[in-house]
């Protein structure tokens, strides 16, 4: 199982093509082949890389970190907190919803598809990019936290004024190395029912994504969605 088949976009490709010859990353290869033929993972082979290939690295403006793929069927598509059109909303997708509307006066659309998000130039990136079907965190030692870190690394080094918002103390730390003197980050607990009401809502991430873009001259983020 090739996986630099499933990375479309050029400039990723090219940003991470050495990354792709590691022992570890041939290892990932190997582990996740096995896994596709024998049990359910999710999301689907060719939405592995949906983050990357919907927001080549020039384009990355902001970057949302999550955990790893929901575990459902037809939920997990690529991108950090989305789900398909169609599928029940989950739990912080909710609250990620209640404060864009609090906070940017969005009303929150029907759909909890983030594509719209992404092609704007948001990277919705999960640590790890698979699951196994009903096993939360089941990939999570099978290599992808050394490419995500890469990924983050290379954000990091080769770009400057990305906002990061790091929801939860995994992003926090995922993302613990960014130079905040060139980049902008914007913490907050969980979206999550259990630690929402701690700190996630007034927390005002998308305004404040914003207003740190205009502040560098950079075209801010639409975060209206389709109701």
């Amino acid at each position: 199982m090739k996986l630099s088949q499933y990375l479309t976009d050029a400039s990723w490709s090219d940003v991470l093509k050495d990354e792709f010859k590691k022992p570890y990353f041939l290892e990932l290869e190997k582990t996740l082949s096995k896994a596709y033929a024998e049990e359910t993972v999710y999301p689907p082979k060719n939405d592995l890389f949906t983050a990357l290939n919907l927001t080549p690295f020039s384009k990355v403006k902001v970057v949302i970190i999550g955990q790893d793929p929901y575990h459902g069927a037809g939920q997990a598509h690529g991108l950090s907190f989305s789900v398909k059109k169609g599928v029940k909303l989950p739990p912080s997708l909710v609250n990620i919803y209640k404060e864009l509307e609090a906070d940017a006066g969005i009303t929150p659309p029907k759909d909890g598809d983030l594509e719209a998000w992404a092609r704007e130039g948001v990277l919705m990136l999960n640590n790890q990019l698979s699951v196994i079907e009903g096993k939360p965190m089941s990939h999570k030692d099978i290599g992808w936290n050394e490419f995500t870190n890469k990924i983050i690394e290379v954000l990091n080094e080769k770009r400057e004024n990305i906002v990061f918002i790091l929801w939860g103390s995994p992003a926090q730390k995922k993302a613990q190395a960014v130079d905040t003197k060139k980049h902008h980050i914007i913490k907050s607990v969980h979206p999550s029912p259990l630690s929402s009401y701690r700190g996630f809502f007034g927390s005002k991430p998308f305004t404040k994504a914003n207003t740190f873009l205009e502040s560098r001259s950079i075209r801010p983020i639409s975060w209206k969605l389709d109701c």
